[in-house]
């Protein structure tokens, strides 16, 4: 019997200490792509699982209807505090019908959105040592959805996917092809967040868009791409997230030979792994705080140096990128720090005013979307990033081209007996 309950989209972002979620009424599936959801009904985030901390969820309008305490001492915990909610904000009128997962990387098989079956994840899990900080966690919210709402179909979605439009130059390394190093390409990473601005980037920049954009990714995790036409030609990060920019804990692009030499002295693998990951960047030069807008009200030197080493190598990324793509016209600031640090802007857009930048400092203290002048030769642009609408539009891009999600005829995660793809 067709169940008539609105049906309502889930995406999910499990990261190694938070569970970010937003919902989404689903339209008709045969409907155009263009009434897609491009709003959540609600989003949320618990955040410092296994620890003392907190769950926010606001409505689609950004007001906050939820903050509270929980101590959630694991991510089923927290997955059961976020279905609890839903089951009491929707009751029996909606039900979760469809889900839709951020997943760091598809490996060089995933290039796009892709239904979750047993063999997936099998794939999947042979990524964990490419991403072991990220990996794990994301196919964990995976697993843990099917243990608690058995059955229904869930779609990955990759962080890697966007990037695989660059020529091969850009995604090799210059190393012997051998069975040992087959898996060592240059990845590229936060794609969601550049395949949303790619795609409302005509929206904005109207031409321009078709042209050679640098958009910077700043957030905790910090990155970069060159884009032509709206396609990714070069990016940052490369194997693993570690590397080009220093962000708030990881050290960014180093010397191959300081692990060589790290080892000699004796750190094992995991403290290595540690150091590079969670002790470095803006964290590890200040010793003070991982977050810029503390540094930058802050007297210490190591503070001060933090911040200065952050922008020099976001600028010099800025150079590289448009170096590879042979010119630049446009450079958009996106992410948490992107979006939010006029003083971050400012910054990195005096020291691309050799490229052509003439920032207009009123637009920028505003946080106006164009916060260069009108006649700047180089425009810079502040374009808010939505990855959870990336998510909702790959999953219902998925759930259309299966139409037989809710007649079981679809193999799924959940069909655990059906032969492994």
């Amino acid at each position: 019997m067709p169940d008539h309950r609105d049906r309502m989209l889930l995406t999910l972002n499990c990261g190694s200490t938070s569970l970010k979620f937003s919902l989404f009424t689903i339209e008709d599936p045969s409907a155009p792509s263009s009434s897609y959801p491009v709003r959540p009904e609600y989003a949320g985030e618990l955040v410092n699982i296994g620890e003392s901390g907190e769950m926010t969820i606001c409505d689609a309008d950004g007001n906050e209807l939820l903050r509270r305490f929980v101590f959630a001492v694991d991510h089923e915990h927290a997955m059961r505090e976020m279905l609890r909610w839903f089951d009491e904000r929707l009751g029996a009128s909606a039900r979760i019908a469809l889900v839709g997962h951020r997943i760091v990387h598809g490996g060089r098989r995933f290039h796009k959105p892709t239904l979750i079956t047993p063999g997936v994840m099998q794939y999947l899990k042979t990524l964990i040592p490419l991403a072991p900080n990220h990996q794990p966690v994301n196919l964990l919210g995976i697993e843990l959805l099917e243990q608690l709402e058995p059955g229904i179909p869930q779609v990955a979605c990759f962080d890697t996917a966007f990037h695989v439009t660059r020529p091969e130059v850009e995604q090799r390394f210059a190393l012997p092809q051998n069975e040992l190093l087959e898996s060592v390409y240059s990845y590229g990473f936060h794609g969601l967040s550049y395949e949303y601005i790619a795609e409302v980037m005509p929206d904005y920049l109207g031409n321009l868009s078709a042209g050679r954009v640098v958009v910077a990714h700043l957030g905790h995790g910090v990155s970069l791409c060159a884009m032509k036409n709206r396609r990714s030609v070069a990016t940052t990060m490369t194997f693993t997230p570690l590397d080009g920019v220093p962000s708030a804990t990881r050290c960014g692009s180093i010397d191959p030979g300081v692990v060589l030499y790290l080892q000699k002295r004796g750190m094992k693998n995991k403290q290595i792994s540690d150091l590079l990951y969670f002790k470095s960047g803006l964290l590890g030069v200040s010793g003070i705080s991982d977050h810029i807008s503390v540094l930058l009200n802050h007297s210490a030197q190591e503070a001060k140096l933090a911040v200065d080493m952050f922008v020099h190598h976001t600028i010099k990324a800025i150079g590289s990128l448009a170096a590879a793509m042979q010119g630049i016209d446009a450079v958009i600031f996106t992410g948490g720090m992107g979006e939010r640090s006029d003083v971050i802007r400012a910054r990195i857009c005096k020291g691309i005013k050799w490229m052509g930048v003439r920032l207009d400092p009123a637009a920028n203290a505003e946080h106006a979307t164009r916060i260069t002048k009108k006649k700047s030769p180089l425009s810079a642009w502040v374009i808010p990033t939505d990855e959870e609408r990336m998510i909702a539009h790959h999953a219902c891009m998925v759930q259309k081209q299966q139409p037989d999600f809710d007649n079981g005829r679809v193999e799924r995660y959940s069909d655990r007996s059906r032969p492994t793809d």
